[in-house]
């Protein structure tokens, strides 16, 4: 796909997500790209200067890869008795392996075991909750991912299928998933498509320093946490952004 609008002389790349902001780098030096990504741009080897991205990549990073271990300690405060904790990666994520370090080493800090899964297709997906189940994993980590996110609806139903506790990106929450913790993506697309019109309107992406999107918010759905049989502490309901009935 990045080859094709390459192929069409677009003006400028929108890349949302690390798959999609990689793809579009190989494909072109020339075409102005501005990416969205929930990590490091410079360790992804996407630009070299947050300040003074040279070449033809600019955009929006935002933290959903450093809030990983934090999204662990959440779950476990919800679900106590859960000693070990699943991971659902996407392995055709560039990201996925660092994710994996990082959820490995703060696992290991909080006392309980990782059991890492990987899922890039819907039939893998399905297989990873029924297997989770049989293991009895307590509970659940999805990390942030393009593919994920645009089947959120079919995450949400898997969970409370099969009664797993699970914690997602931001929007998870608002679409019947029990914690959703993580930056906006609404505000990451938004600040994007600015830069994407400046793009347009004439602005080269060197002269276009690489911004940060750091807010963070919390959301808990009440409803989930019924079905799922949880009691959530009071003192995580008072530090929630958002408490859905």
């Amino acid at each position: 796909m990045a080859a094709d609008l390459v192929h069409r002389r677009v003006t400028v790349i929108a890349a949302l997500g690390i798959p999609a902001a990689v793809a579009a780098k190989a494909a072109t030096t020339t075409i102005p790209i501005v990416i969205e990504v929930g990590a490091d741009p410079i360790e992804m080897g996407l630009i070299t200067s947050l300040s003074r991205p040279s070449g033809n990549i600019t955009g929006i990073s935002n933290l959903n890869l450093a809030v990983g271990p934090k999204k662990l300690q959440l779950l476990r405060e919800v679900v106590p008795t859960a000693t070990t904790i699943g991971l659902l990666l996407n392995p055709a994520n560039p990201n996925s392996e660092i994710a994996s370090k990082d959820m490995r080493a703060a696992a290991s800090t909080l006392g309980v075991e990782l059991d890492v899964r990987r899922a890039s297709t819907e039939r893998e997906i399905d297989e990873v909750f029924a297997s989770l189940v049989q293991a009895r994993v307590g509970a659940l980590v999805i990390d942030p991912d393009s593919f994920f996110s645009s089947r959120i609806e079919r995450l949400v139903a898997l969970t409370v299928r099969y009664a797993m506790p699970t914690i997602y990106n931001r929007e998870f929450a608002a679409a019947g998933g029990l914690i959703g913790y993580g930056a906006s993506l609404a505000d990451a697309f938004r600040l994007t498509g600015v830069y994407t019109g400046r793009v347009l309107a004439g602005a080269k992406p060197a002269d276009l320093p690489v911004q940060q999107s750091t807010k963070v918010s919390l959301g808990i759905n009440l409803k989930t946490t019924k079905a799922l049989g949880i009691t959530i502490p009071e003192t995580l309901l008072a530090t929630a952004d958002e408490v859905i009935q």
